[in-house]
């Protein structure tokens, strides 16, 4: 064999024993496993089937706001219930059902296309929807033909709900049947990482979602080692020593119980002993992949979020790594935010909307927020600092266009 060859190079690799992986489906972050490989989630399970119980007899389903940090179910619980209730509904009841993730579709436009492109079978429709061309209006005109033409009900969720554009969409679907567009009922499952979101709608947009709300909480260490060994058949038999499960799920337990991350220090842990070619995936395998995941989750924590977000978490990444201290007083923050925004260009925030936003990072577990007593004289100030290493956050903000004109 050549060595310089390309299609001896790929034949060689793709010809290659794989004695790590069995399935690497089941590491697969968005995938939904049987209901045998769901863990402590029968609560949330249980209310959020209350809420769609309607819809299996033909009638309206309540809408529901789901909160909950990154990694605690609650797209995989979603998604398992409503096709639940797809089976199980009555033989003569059709349900439609669709997953829309809004931070790919974050525009109304996109949003409406993309649920009646997903949800239309061509053969009983007679209606051929184009992915891009038409105006906002004639998609909807198009969705609300699909859903009528083919379901009694449609279940939609709407994951990362917060990155939508504007509320146009939540009101347009949750008003379809009062305003004669549809005669199917419409159930909205939106899905949340900010627990405030539901409080910043617009109030005609609350009156019309009559919503309930669902909190996920985070999981336990234990939850955590059950979700991995019920993925381990992912693995050949007897590849992982006995220390790697509980280990990735120490370290997914220390970042506020997020399952994403510990599956993804697992998988990783594999890859790396598969391009080790190692016959074992060991401990040493999952401290080097801790910091891969590490990375990874920050990327996606942050990928869709607004600019201003991002400089402030710039400006505590560069606080953090040019001083000795880890935490800082949110007035020193602000005035790191001010510089940075003044050097890019930008326009600065309120404190109080710069306040907000802080808040809002702490509670997706990028930020940690805690008060500290300066005395009698000084009172009580808060105090922030990062969890994630400030070198990998402020790497990470780089690759946004606006943060490359900061030079610290």
């Amino acid at each position: 064999m050549s060595p310089g060859n390309p299609t001896d190079i790929a034949e060689d690799v793709f010809s290659q024993d794989d004695n790590i992986f069995a399935n690497r489906q089941l590491l697969n972050i968005g995938h939904v496993p049987n209901p045998d490989r769901i863990v402590g989630r029968d609560d949330e399970i249980r209310k959020l089937a209350e809420q769609l119980r309607g819809a299996i007899d033909g009638h309206a389903p309540d809408n529901v706001i789901i909160y909950g940090k990154t990694g605690t179910g609650k797209s995989l619980v979603s998604k398992y219930v409503m096709t639940r209730a797809q089976e199980t509904a009555e033989s003569a009841v059709s349900i439609g059902t669709v997953y829309l993730d809004c931070s790919e579709d974050n525009t109304e436009t996109q949003a409406v296309s993309s649920l009646a492109r997903r949800l239309n079978q061509q053969d009983i429709t007679g209606t051929a929807v184009p992915p891009t061309g038409l105006s906002t209006a004639k998609y909807y005109k198009h969705f609300w033909e699909i859903i009528d033409a083919q379901f009694d009900v449609a279940i939609i969720i709407l994951d990362e709900v917060d990155l939508l554009a504007n509320d146009d969409l939540l009101m347009k679907l949750s008003r379809a049947e009062e305003a004669d567009k549809v005669d199917c009922h419409i159930g909205i499952i939106a899905i949340s990482n900010k627990i405030q979101y539901a409080e910043d709608l617009n109030e005609r947009v609350k009156s019309s979602l009559r919503h309930k709300e669902l909190f996920f909480q985070p999981y336990d260490a234990t939850q955590l080692r059950d979700i991995l060994q019920n993925r381990t058949d992912a693995f050949q038999t007897d590849v992982l020593t006995d220390d790697v499960v509980p280990l990735c799920a120490a370290f997914a337990a220390q970042e506020h119980g997020d399952a994403r991350k510990a599956i993804d220090i697992l998988r990783h842990a594999g890859k790396i002993a598969y391009k080790q070619g190692a016959k074992m995936v060991t401990e040493a395998h999952v401290r080097e992949a801790q910091q891969y995941a590490e990375k990874d989750r920050f990327r996606e924590l942050i990928d869709g979020a607004p600019t201003q977000a991002k400089t402030i978490l710039m400006a505590l990444a560069e606080l953090s790594l040019n001083a000795e201290a880890e935490a800082f007083p949110t007035r020193k923050v602000f005035e790191q935010y001010q510089l940075i925004c003044k050097q890019i260009g930008m326009d600065e925030l309120t404190e109080r909307r710069f306040r907000d936003i802080l808040k809002e990072q702490a509670f997706l577990g990028i930020v940690e927020i805690h008060k500290k007593n300066q005395g009698l004289a000084g009172g009580v100030n808060l105090e922030n600092r990062l969890i994630e290493d400030p070198e990998i956050v402020k790497d990470i903000l780089r690759e946004d266009n606006r943060m490359n004109g900061w030079h610290d």
